[in-house]
């Protein structure tokens, strides 16, 4: 369904993404993960234009998009297909909870405000939050304010949702319920490519894991044979200190 191919990053001379390629299939969940700095978010950022990368290309069914000649005609098409739930949250805080959700489905998408209330409803029903239509961010804790994130990332009804570290901004305490919701969408067939450092949801979940590490992919495969026996040696090593029960051979 969709497949980034070749793509190169550059910020001030740093080369951020050294030609990295993924697939991913219809109702996939996608881990991606690694150490700080190794450009997972930066290649999340890139497939929906939030940065344009130097080189690469796109390719949505049958759109390809070249990123060095991508015209906001191209961009505005893979937008329409892909949601984006921040590590921050990024909410309108002068907007409510059903605000927040209904403003890119009628700026954005066109629909006619009535219509956007309703799907913004249903989404908020889904993630939890029917008796918080009505409250403000300031009025949420941390992770109610994320599941309102991806409330108005499911109601645009994308194609695929990119989730960036969505429970890293979260108090201990408040991660599950977030990882619940992802949980209860994965069930439901939602792809989704999600950064994130939560070992148990990416052995879980997910049903292909992507390591990278300064730039590149080192190692991808489905969770079992990656946390199990894992190939390559900066993997094992990255792996001996986020799952330090394990005994990889190095």
């Amino acid at each position: 369904m969709l497949e980034i191919k070749d793509i190169h990053k550059t910020f001030h001379k740093n080369e951020v993404l050294k030609g990295v390629s993924i697939k991913v299939e219809k109702g996939d969940v996608v881990v991606i993960l690694g150490p700080s700095g190794s450009g997972k978010t930066t290649l999340l950022r890139c497939i929906n234009f939030l940065e344009r990368a130097d080189r690469g290309e796109i390719i949505f069914d049958n759109l390809g998009v070249n990123i060095a000649s991508a015209t906001s005609g191209d961009i505005t098409k893979i937008r329409k297909r892909t949601a984006f739930v921040f590590q921050n949250y990024s909410l309108f805080n002068n907007k409510t909870a059903l605000e927040n959700v209904t403003e890119g489905l009628i700026i954005a998408r066109k629909i006619p405000k009535p219509k956007a209330i309703e799907i913004a409803k249903q989404s908020l029903d889904k993630v939890g939050l029917s008796d918080r239509y009505n409250y403000y961010p300031s009025m949420l804790s941390g992770g109610q304010q994320q599941r309102v994130g991806i409330a108005r990332a499911i109601a645009v009804n994308p194609d695929v949702i990119l989730f960036d570290e969505p429970t890293s901004a979260l108090d201990p305490e408040l991660i599950g319920e977030v990882l619940g919701v992802m949980k209860r969408l994965a069930k439901e067939g939602v792809t989704m490519v999600v950064v994130t450092h939560e070992m148990t949801f990416a052995q879980d979940v997910a049903n292909h894991i992507v390591f990278m590490d300064k730039g590149v992919i080192v190692e991808e495969g489905n969770p079992k044979d990656f946390f199990s026996n894992p190939q390559e040696e900066r993997t094992k090593q990255f792996l001996l200190r986020i799952v330090p029960n394990n005994d990889y051979s190095i």
